[in-house]
Parts: structure tokens; sequence; C-alpha cells
């Protein structure tokens, strides 16, 4: 078996806002195997000023886990546990090496074309013009979910735009959820979650900066909207270390990204941990390619998801990996009569 991979820069079709800054651009990694003739694809979608692996070192372990591919996804595995986004490139990698076509992964219903999985429609930061513009076209575009990114213009206007969509649309007609990105200030999260919880928010992301784990907690038992962990997730690699983190904090919900928590495994043991806690969950990309989006969307079908998920992201690059993927009427779907077109 042979393994090298590439460098890709995807380029956004429009600046994207978030609390954190502008994206124009988004540095991914693939890995590719070849073995007997088949070739295997997997990216590594390191996100730089978030993941956990964002560290100089980086690509010298992605080259070390090519240069010793022989040793096995177990072993690779466990081996790179400090850089999730390579153990979720390498696991991919494997899995298409072994499938029929080299894209089926988790073989379904949704991978033969015949069901969907129900995804938010996510409204970017910018100015208030461009946001109802976005939130008219989601909802124009059929879907029944919003995830709006707040923290970074001033929050009077945020909830001004919240509140024109709920004189449009009940909580029943659209739900509304909300991603702060930590950009709430813990001294005064509690009054912001108040003024959301009047509009019937469905949830909040990350309202404060991951690792005030007291206030954190506090805010989970307090607040009137249900909280959701993202970013405090990030670099809790030791499977005893989830448990506790969970049992301290005991949000409302917690939203998995496998490239930022080890790939397929580490969804599973934080599925895990979650399930005997009673905490639902639902799975989010971290603006990968097509080649991830597609890896995310077959696993996360088979866990057998109702609740609309975080997997939209896939239209917002103007030199994406063409695939099969394709967002209609507030769903992903795999359109079976589309093609994959490899071109890196």
């Amino acid at each position: 078996m042979k393994a090298n991979y590439k460098k890709y820069i995807l380029d956004f079709k429009q600046a994207s806002g978030t609390s954190r800054g502008i994206l124009k651009t988004k540095e991914t990694y693939f890995i590719i195997l070849e073995k007997d003739g088949k070739i295997g694809y997997g990216e590594t979608g390191v996100f730089r000023g978030l993941s956990a692996d964002d560290r100089p070192d980086y690509e010298a372990n992605l080259k070390w886990a090519c240069q010793n591919i022989h040793l096995g996804i177990d072993v690779l595995w466990k081996e790179l546990i400090e850089f999730p986004s390579i153990q979720f490139g390498l696991e991919q990698a494997f899995l298409s090496l072994e499938s029929s076509n080299g894209f089926d992964l988790f073989p379904s219903e949704f991978t033969n074309g015949e069901d969907v999985i129900p995804i938010n429609g996510l409204i970017w930061m910018g100015s208030e013009a461009f946001m109802k513009e976005q939130v008219a076209d989601k909802i124009k575009a059929g879907f029944s979910t919003i995830k709006m990114k707040i923290g970074a213009i001033d929050f009077d206007t945020e909830i001004k735009l919240l509140s024109s969509i709920r004189e449009r649309f009940t909580p029943k007609e659209i739900t509304l959820r909300v991603d702060a990105n930590g950009a709430f200030d813990p001294q005064n999260a509690l009054r912001k979650l108040e003024r959301l919880a009047m509009l019937g928010i469905h949830s909040i992301e990350q309202p404060i900066k991951q690792g005030e784990l007291n206030a954190m907690r506090d805010l989970c038992s307090k607040s009137p909207v249900p909280v959701a962990l993202d970013e405090e997730l990030i670099g809790v690699f030791k499977y005893e270390e989830k448990v506790a983190l969970l049992k301290n904090i005991h949000p409302q919900y917690i939203i998995l990204k496998p490239s930022l928590v080890g790939g397929f495994r580490g969804c599973n043991e934080w599925i895990e941990i979650a399930n005997s806690l009673n905490i639902p969950y639902w799975i989010t990309s971290a603006l990968e390619s097509n080649i991830g989006l597609n890896a995310i969307s077959q696993y996360t079908y088979t866990l057998g998801v109702t609740m609309p998920q975080g997997l939209g992201t896939g239209s917002l690059f103007t030199n994406n990996i063409e695939s099969p993927l394709e967002v209609v009427n507030g769903n992903i779907k795999y359109n079976k009569d589309k093609a994959w077109k490899i071109d890196f």
C-alpha cells in the first residue's frame, strides 16, 4: 500500500463572517491511498485557529502517517490521538479503499439515493441587509430549521433580525438555532439568553468561550435557552476526560464535528457517553470539501438521526470537489445520477 497527501485551498464564494473573523479561504489536505490498482481518498480538514491539531508539526505528522501507513488504522488512530483531523482523514481513506467505488463508505438508503438527511440552513454574519437576504433565501429554499451565527455585530441588531423571523413564523413553522462561537461574556450571558428565550430559540451553541467550565456549568443549569456544547469538546482526547466534562457541565445538547473530535471513533465515544447521560446530539461539518462532507453525511445517516443536522456547507466554495451531494428542500441527498470528479 502507498500513501501520500496533497494540500488544497478551498475558496469561499463570498467572505463568510463568524465571531472569530472573516473567512475567505479554508485550508485542507487529502490523503490518497493506493493498493492493487485501487485508490482511497480521505480529507484531513484542519481548521486553523480552532482545531486542537492546529500546530506547527501538523504537516510533519501527516507525512509520518503516510510513511507509516502499513501500521493500519487502529495503530495510527491511537498514535495520532492529538491530531483529530488526521485521524478522521485516515478513517475515510481506509474505508474508501475498501469500498466498491471509493466513495460509498457506509452503503445505505442514503447512498442509494433513496433517503435524505434533514439539515439546518446556515446564516453567516454580516450586515443586517446581508443577513436578512440569507434568511429569505433559506426559507425560500425550503429550510424549516435556520441556524444564525451571532456575536460579531450589535446584539440588539441580532435580536431585531431574529424577531423579524418570529413575526412571520412560529417556532412550529421555523426552528431557530443560534451559534455564538463563545462570543458572550460570562457576566452578561444569562441576560442575553433570557432575551433570546422570548423568541422561542431552539438552542444556542457555545455561548461563552471554552474552558470556563464553572461558568458554563452554571449557565447550562440556569439558561432558559438549551445550551449545546461545541468548541468545549475540542482537545478532550481521553475517554475518562470526556465523561468528566459531560457529567460536570451536563449541557442540553452536544454538537459533534468529526474533523475536530477524532473522526468516527471519536464521535462514537462522545455519543456513547452522551447517551448514558441522556444528552442529545447532532453532527456538523467543519467546512470540509465534499470529500469530507460525504463521509460525515454517510456516517450521520447510520446513526438514525431525525433532528436536522449541520451538513449544509458544501455549497460555500467556488472550487469544491464535484460530487453527487445536493441540498434540496432543506435536506442533503446523494444524487446517484451525478458523478464524482476528483481534480486535485
